[in-house]
């Protein structure tokens, strides 16, 4: 299974996501993709099988990806202070895998409905998330 990482700005988010992957599931092959330098060192750093950076690795990434995990921001032109870029944003978007996306309440994006919880909750999901589709595409 090939899982992408992608984030933005401190790569933060995308960090807590390749370690608690990495930790839970470490026949996961993952390749972190940030929409610069910094984002994609700090996932590196956190045991991310492959790394790159910019607008065209989200791109190849997206073609490569069983399954795609970040903040909802990466589907979104211009999110993420301007870091999406709108090839970016359709790259994930048209991606034929399976999307997990991380509610963030910035960047003047609010999803509605969703409670504001903390990063380790929405890991928890996350990990979820990603053990429902190893089971069905086992």
């Amino acid at each position: 299974m090939r899982l992408l990482v992608v984030d933005a700005q401190g790569g933060g988010i995308g960090k807590q996501v390749v370690a608690a992957v990495k930790k839970q599931f470490p026949q996961i092959e993952i390749t972190a993709v940030g929409t610069n330098s910094a984002a994609t060192s700090v996932m590196l750093k956190a045991g991310a099988d492959h790394a790159a950076t910019g607008e065209n690795a989200v791109v190849v990434g997206c073609r490569n990806a069983d399954l795609i995990v970040g903040p909802i921001g990466i589907v979104i032109a211009d999110s993420l202070y301007g870091e999406i870029t709108p090839a970016m944003a359709t790259a994930v978007g048209q991606s034929r895998a399976r999307r997990i996306l991380i509610p963030m309440n910035h960047c003047d994006n609010v999803i509605v409905g969703v409670d504001d919880l903390s990063i380790g909750r929405m890991l928890s999901s996350v990990l979820e998330k990603v053990r429902e589709y190893m089971e069905i595409n086992a």
